[in-house]
């Protein structure tokens, strides 16, 4: 076992999570690298501290630029709104520092393009934890191995109902394209897709703004949007996004369908998936629920129970693990900073679709 020293830019919700599944990854997957929380970096010195106390880094930092350059820190954690990722990200990489940045990958497709250049040659990975769960993972191998045939059709949505009332008031959130739906939700379900299915190709869609204004100001980026796209496979597809469906609080769910059976999956009952399977007998053909347990891939380390499931937290800590692993063997791991900016170039299709009223295609954006 090798320590390795680990700094975290952002102290907050996403900030936490990478804290606490640094400090559990070497006892759950007993890898080759153990991260040792070495620096945490907030917007103020007060708050850096106590985020430092919280999560048992050695020391605090309100300045990005300290971290990064600091000779104990060795690969660095990317946790906030992504108007910076692209200057921390270059900064690291200059100094040759592996970087997993949280999604989206940039603030704008130029800031992803100039990020995956100076990711070159470099240990890199956007942060998409959904698609890690042992069900997710397991229906990709499913759709891989041919379980239900030629793919035919895919159905996606993220929708959550954090800002579903009107008289919620404008934040950071309500500001931006990047803190829009398109740039905070859609990335998920978008970034699952092109696990699932494959590459898309082409797009047409719609953005919308319904509440154009919060107490406290106007809202400057959309709450909902919906597309239909060709994957370069051949199949069809569909998918929703929306901060404002009443009663949805993670509803990362989807439905693939193929020439000999289909797939449901919601990510609000993330330990179950839902399979059909053509050549079952008529009398009891139908969907079948199936729950996770140590015979699908990343439960075992967890629970050794069928059944008793793993949760959101857990998904980060795979991500870390995958994260050292790529550091410890110095390969690829996906999804990297490339795999990110795929993600960018469908929803900036999907932007550009939505002004003109057409389809459009994601290589030509």
């Amino acid at each position: 076992m090798t320590e390795i020293g680990i700094g975290i830019v952002g102290g907050g919700y996403m900030g936490k999570a990478h804290a606490v599944a640094m400090s559990a990854v070497g006892a759950v997957f007993d890898t080759q690298l153990r991260p040792r929380l070495e620096m945490i970096c907030a917007s103020s010195a007060q708050s850096a501290e106590k985020y430092r106390k919280a999560f048992g880094f050695q020391r605090a930092t309100d300045d990005w630029n300290v971290l990064v350059n600091d000779p104990k820190v060795e690969a660095i954690v990317i946790a906030t709104p992504q108007e910076f990722h692209r200057d921390i990200a270059e900064a690291a990489f200059a100094l040759n520092k592996p970087v997993f940045c949280e999604k989206p990958l940039g603030a704008s497709l130029e800031d992803s393009r100039a990020m995956v250049k100076a990711a070159a040659g470099q240990i890199s990975m956007t942060g998409f934890n959904y698609i890690r769960t042992p069900a997710s993972q397991f229906v990709r191998k499913l759709i891989a191995d041919g379980a239900i045939g030629d793919v035919t059709w895919f159905r996606g949505e993220h929708t959550e109902d954090f800002l579903a009332d009107p008289k919620a008031p404008a934040t950071w959130r309500t500001d931006g394209d990047a803190n829009g739906t398109m740039g905070d939700l859609a990335p998920h379900m978008i970034n699952g897709a092109l696990a699932l299915i494959g590459p898309i190709a082409s797009v047409i869609a719609e953005v919308e703004t319904v509440h154009a204004t919060r107490p406290g100001g106007a809202v400057s980026n959309d709450d909902h949007g919906q597309l239909m796209c060709r994957f370069a496979n051949g199949a069809m597809g569909q998918m929703y996004f929306s901060r404002i469906s009443h009663g949805r609080k993670m509803g990362y769910a989807y439905e693939v369908t193929g020439t000999k059976g289909a797939i449901r999956f919601d990510q609000e009952d993330q330990n179950a998936l839902w399979l059909y399977a053509m050549e079952e007998p008529e009398a009891t053909r139908g969907f079948r629920k199936i729950l996770t347990g140590p015979a699908h891939p990343d439960y075992a380390p967890f629970c050794q129970g069928p059944g008793h499931g793993t949760g959101y937290q857990d998904q980060i800590i795979i991500e870390a693990r995958d994260f050292l692993h790529a550091i410890a063997t110095q390969t690829a791991v996906w999804p990297t900073f490339q795999d990110g900016l795929e993600v960018n170039q469908v929803i900036a299709a999907a932007m550009a679709s939505s002004r003109a009223k057409a389809w459009v295609d994601v290589a030509g954006v």
